[in-house]
């Protein structure tokens, strides 16, 4: 069995991260940033997964964590998309331009 090297993972993990804050940053699209917030967030699991495997191989501290942050993002999914329902509802549009309607 071929293992792969975990420099390929933090790579990886790191593409991640970028894409997630560029398109977090260049978006309006209120869902298009919850994605880019997801893929950040993925991006964190992959190397506490990596991390694991590199400092300890044997233990699963990391793949606890994983799983422990997946499940956060996910409540953290359900609440986001509940707020963007709302903004639709309320505004008709789930543009970033509409909820600085909300101000006053």
């Amino acid at each position: 069995m071929i293992m792969i090297p975990v420099d390929f993972y933090f790579v990886l993990s790191a593409l991640l991260f970028f894409i997630g804050v560029f398109g977090f940053i260049t978006r309006r699209n209120l869902i298009a940033m919850l994605i880019s917030v997801e893929l950040v967030l993925n991006a964190v699991d992959l190397n506490f997964a990596a991390f694991n495997r590199l400092l300890f191989p044997g233990q699963f501290e990391g793949m606890f964590m994983s799983l422990f942050s997946i499940g956060v993002s996910a409540a953290e999914s359900a609440v986001a998309i509940a707020i963007i329902i709302n903004v639709y509802r309320r505004f008709n549009s789930d543009q970033v331009n509409s909820i600085e309607n909300l101000k006053y």
